[in-house]
């Protein structure tokens, strides 16, 4: 199985960069194929439905649509902005979905967070589901929050906390192993017993992509 991973933050020393490699040796060891990026190589402006309908997606979309295109699941170190998500992974998630069929749905996603406050950004986290659960994907139940993000890391990346980081393995494995099963039937190749019948329902999830609200 084939993850995309990816911390939704620019900065080069960003703490959820440090938890998503720790999280993607984990899921690497349960023998997925990791494909981890920085999110600076899916720059893109901000959604423009003038932009969108004259030009189609921009580099940065495409680049990212690609990758999730080749990937099962998606482990995602989103950061907390103000108590909710964090602006450039929504305009990447919002850039995105306007590609079809639409590359979220089926995708299993799990998200992390890491934050230097007490928290551990998990007010972000209950945010970042709802885009991403109205797109399609499975967002797995738990969620991995790290607090005080700042003090959490040994000099090798390590969390310090073993107990923490006992629980981020349990989580990823879990995650994998869910992952895992429900891949064949949300997010993987067709076949040719499976194709009409998948084609049927991608086309209803179409439709009532339709009713939404059109984009401003």
């Amino acid at each position: 199985m084939k993850v995309l991973a990816f911390a939704a933050s620019l900065r080069k020393e960003s703490w959820n960069h440090k938890l998503v490699v720790l999280a993607s040796e984990i899921a690497r060891r349960e023998g997925a194929e990791v494909d981890l990026a920085r999110f600076a190589e899916f720059g893109m402006p901000l959604y423009d439905g003038d932009d969108d309908r004259a030009n189609g997606l921009p580099a940065g979309a495409l680049a990212l649509k690609r990758r999730l295109d080749a990937a099962q699941a998606i482990l995602i170190a989103a950061p907390e902005y103000n108590y909710s998500i964090a602006g450039p992974l929504k305009n990447a998630i919002d850039w995105v979905s306007r590609a079809r069929p639409m590359p979220w749905r089926g995708k299993s996603v799990f998200l992390l967070s890491a934050s230097p406050s007490p928290m551990g950004g998990i007010r972000g986290l209950w945010q970042t589901r709802i885009p991403l659960e109205g797109c399609g994907a499975l967002v797995f139940p738990d969620m991995f929050a790290l607090a005080k993000a700042n003090e959490a890391f040994e000099p090798s990346g390590q969390l310090r906390d073993r107990a923490l980081a006992e629980k981020l393995v349990r989580d990823i494995v879990g995650f994998v192993r869910l992952a895992e099963a429900v891949a064949p039937l949300c997010a993987g190749a067709r076949t040719l017993t499976t194709k009409v019948r998948q084609e049927k329902i991608e086309a209803a999830l179409e439709d009532e992509s339709r009713i939404q609200p059109p984009s401003r």
